[in-house]
């Protein structure tokens, strides 16, 4: 017989606590149940009724346009063109390779090049899309379209592609895009977000390379309804991107189209800067290159063509090239002296004809001499044997030290790539370099800006700006960001005496504009225009005692990379100077037969804004300035013709 319990009444308190626990557990459990059902059919209704009978919502990026880059007056350089392109995502297509054999007829796209789509398909992430064709037609672009059913995972977008108007004025200095390699991934800090963009491209060269963060901006979001098959049923919502930054250079497009134009055929560089700023108004490299042909990919044949060319058209001479100054260096080597106090602007110096020291001989370039010279004649008809006097005299430590006080050794702070920096040596570099001590003969080949002394283009139109302004004056490539001026800070004066800067100046004018100055024959004639300048010829190869004796070879005998380099540096006006030029030709021989006129005609158009009249020349070269500018071409615009194939 079964007991009675003890205690009845607490039994049934514990009975009841337990029904309660387990009672609000129920009713939670159950609360919890019915408000998720409220939020999933209710709240969330919309939502999952998308993703029913097997639909699904595709998130993508949208590309932003990039960044366009202007000229200073407001010519497009870098511009973004509507582009009719068909993209393929592989997680969508299923059968990749049975769907691109179906659009490859669609395209115009040939058996080599579906292979090459299909391989870059593989290899990117399943989710990504690839580029398949793109500049296409209207009519192939509707013919994909209306397709679009037995075409999972294609997709036809209307998007940009960089196009560059000017063709090989900005080649250099704009650079070009093209679709993204290894090495550029290994440069962004966000790679995935570029990949992920249908025709992911970036900036190779010039300031599209080292702007890209500028101008790339921040790509937008689609959200599409897609079905089973990956066809796009409708876009739901979507988030433009946010354009990349516009950029206004210092250029001038007309300046710039002018000095190609002046340089054409020849393997040259030409650079002005504005004298007010340090604006640089032309960086131009001959010969040039057609951007718009990297874009999409270049053909064999025509990137040969390119690399194969012995005047090195890919290369960016005006900051890439350095070349030896030679005489152009001579105002440097004589500031140096008279600021060492080791000559005197009146002391006469005799040139025989050569220099001897040590039992060796340099020879001026005129054999029979100068006789008696002061520095500013010295300049003038570009005495050798005065140079490597002072130059003796006053020692390689400061001649160097004064070359960086002018803007030369040192790189400029641009938003170029491969920026080159020339060489002023010194002794320790020398021996760091090269193991060797210093010699006196190697002072007196710097003297005339030979033996280690180098120099680029954009150098050596700064050294003439410094000269000619009397100030620090630091070169500016990027005007303005979005219209917003870039801050150019105040020059300093230079550590020159003013007195020296005069003497030197006076050298330079008497160079174009004393009947006996080497540059006479390009000077300007219009008044209150006239022209300071220096001309320079450097050898590229050593002139050998025989060929001295048995008299030395022209150059125009010579092949054409064993010829000298012809140079001219200038300013005008020289009572007011507004810009300062350099032009280097590789090879062109004598630096006043052929780049000084250059760098005059470069300078004048300069100077006036448009061409100059025949007045400004002097009168004995007007017929030929007349079938000169018969042959000038107005500016170069590109206008992309549309393209069914994929480079």
């Amino acid at each position: 017989m079964r007991r009675p319990a003890p205690f009845p009444h607490l039994t049934r308190a514990r009975l009841s606590r337990r029904a309660l626990l387990l009672g609000g557990v129920q009713a939670g459990i159950v609360g919890t149940l019915g408000w998720r059902m409220y939020n999933l059919q209710v709240t969330e209704s919309e939502r999952y009724r998308l993703l029913a009978e097997e639909n699904r919502i595709a998130t993508r990026l949208v590309p932003a346009a990039r960044g366009l880059v202007f000229d200073r007056n407001g010519v497009l350089v870098a511009a973004n063109d509507q582009n009719y392109r068909v993209v393929i995502v592989r997680e969508q297509a299923g059968d990749v390779d049975g769907v691109l054999k179906r659009l490859a007829p669609l395209v115009g796209l040939d058996e080599t090049e579906r292979q090459k789509v299909l391989a870059e398909v593989m290899e990117r992430r399943a989710h990504a899309s690839v580029t398949v064709a793109e500049q296409l037609d209207w009519e192939r672009f509707a013919l994909v379209s209306a397709n679009a059913p037995a075409l999972p995972g294609v997709f036809t977008e209307v998007g940009l592609t960089r196009s560059y108007p000017t063709i090989g004025d900005f080649a250099h200095v704009a650079g070009y895009v093209s679709a993204v390699s290894e090495d550029d991934l290994s440069r962004l800090e966000n790679p995935d977000e570029v990949m992920q963009l249908p025709s992911p491209i970036i900036g190779k060269t010039g300031i599209e390379r080292t702007s890209e963060d500028l101008l790339r901006g921040k790509p937008g979001l689609s959200h599409v309804e897609v079905n089973a098959t990956g066809r796009v049923m409708r876009e739901l919502d979507r988030t433009e991107g946010t354009p990349g930054n516009d950029l206004q250079l210092t250029l001038d497009s007309d300046l710039q189209h002018y000095a190609h134009f002046r340089m054409k055929d020849e393997s040259a560089a030409a650079v002005v800067i504005d004298l007010r700023n340090g604006d640089l108004r032309a960086l131009a490299s001959t010969p040039s290159f057609d951007p718009n042909k990297l874009v999409f990919g270049i053909s064999q044949t025509d990137w040969s063509a390119l690399n194969n060319n012995e005047y090195r058209p890919l290369g960016d001479k005006t900051v890439s090239g350095t070349y030896p100054p030679g005489s152009t260096f001579k105002m440097v080597v004589a500031l140096a002296a008279l600021k060492a106090g080791v000559v005197t602007p009146e002391e006469r110096i005799y040139c025989p004809g050569f220099y001897e020291i040590g039992g060796r001989r340099f020879h001026c370039w005129k054999a029979s001499g100068h006789g008696r010279m002061n520095l500013p004649e010295g300049l003038q008809n570009s005495c050798d044997v005065y140079y490597y006097e002072i130059a003796q005299r006053v020692g390689i430590e400061a001649i160097s030290e004064m070359a960086q006080t002018l803007g030369m050794g040192t790189e400029p702070d641009l938003p170029l790539p491969a920026l080159t920096s020339g060489r002023m040596p010194t002794k320790a570099w020398k021996q760091e370099s090269l193991g060797h001590s210093w010699l006196i003969g190697d002072t007196i080949n710097a003297g005339i800006g030979q033996g280690f002394v180098s120099a680029s283009p954009l150098e050596l139109a700064l050294m003439t700006a410094r000269i000619a302004s009397g100030r620090k004056l630091v070169p500016r490539l990027i005007s303005r960001i979005n219209g917003v001026p870039v801050d150019t800070p105040e020059a300093e004066p230079l550590d020159v005496s003013a007195e020296g800067l005069a003497q030197v100046r006076l050298g330079m004018y008497e160079v174009s504009n004393n009947r006996r100055g080497t540059a006479y024959s390009a000077r300007i004639t219009a008044p209150g225009m006239e022209m300071a300048g220096k001309t320079g010829t450097s050898q590229v190869r050593q002139i050998t005692t025989e060929e001295r004796a048995a008299g030395i070879t022209r150059n125009e005998d010579l092949p054409w990379n064993r010829r000298d380099h012809a140079l001219f540096v200038c300013y005008a006006p020289y009572d007011n100077p507004r810009f300062a030029v350099s032009v280097v030709v590789e090879h062109g021989g004598g630096g006043s037969t052929v780049a000084a006129p250059i760098a005059r005609d470069i300078l004048l158009r300069a100077l006036y804004g448009t061409q100059p009249p025949l007045s400004a020349y002097p009168r004995e070269q007007h017929e030929k300035l007349i079938e000169q500018r018969a042959l000038e071409p107005g500016p170069t615009v590109s206008t992309p013709a549309a393209r069914s194939d994929r480079a």
